[in-house]
């Protein structure tokens, strides 16, 4: 199954919202998406600025595999910026986000011309920490109380990769 990338889009947000909803079990405590149109156009309009990025992975057919975020871009001496990431059911589990990850990765660092990447992920997270090792990131450090994660303060393993790394 062939995957595609796209900047999200306004006109996204049923089948976004649509695929929140069926996914909630799967991203249960990981990730807090926009799941009703305040939250959909408040994500659209963060991530229309040159300081965070949003794609949307598809299918061929156009069904929503999931989404990948930079934030925080600095620009400067850093080029630099934060992966943030989920999938949604019943694309999971199929190695369909590796492949989007890695065209998000090539746009980051050829079109958005970043040097480096980061992702924080919560220790517990076997199935993200198994996605960004593939891709080549490399274990950093342990950051205690990183990000208030559905109301609790949660411990993130920070894993990072160079342009060089992914050249």
């Amino acid at each position: 199954m062939s995957v595609i990338i796209s900047p999200i889009q306004p006109e996204d947000e049923a089948r976004f919202l649509e695929a929140v909803a069926r996914s909630r079990e799967l991203l249960g405590e990981w990730v807090n998406p926009p799941s009703d149109s305040d939250r959909f156009a408040q994500h659209v309009a963060r991530y229309s600025s040159e300081h965070n990025v949003s794609y949307l992975a598809r299918t061929s057919e156009g069904e929503l595999i999931g989404c990948i975020n930079i934030n925080n871009i600095v620009r400067g001496a850093f080029q630099s910026g934060a992966l943030g990431y989920y999938a949604f059911s019943p694309y999971n589990g199929r190695g369909l986000m590796k492949q989007a990850m890695s065209l998000v990765i090539s746009e980051a660092f050829g079109h958005h011309q970043l040097h480096r990447l980061e992702a924080n992920i919560q220790p517990d997270n076997p199935a993200s920490i198994a996605l960004i090792r593939s891709l080549g990131f490399r274990f950093e450090g342990h950051s205690p109380r990183f990000l208030n994660i559905a109301g609790q303060w949660r411990d993130h393993d920070r894993y990072a990769i160079t342009v060089e790394e992914w050249s």
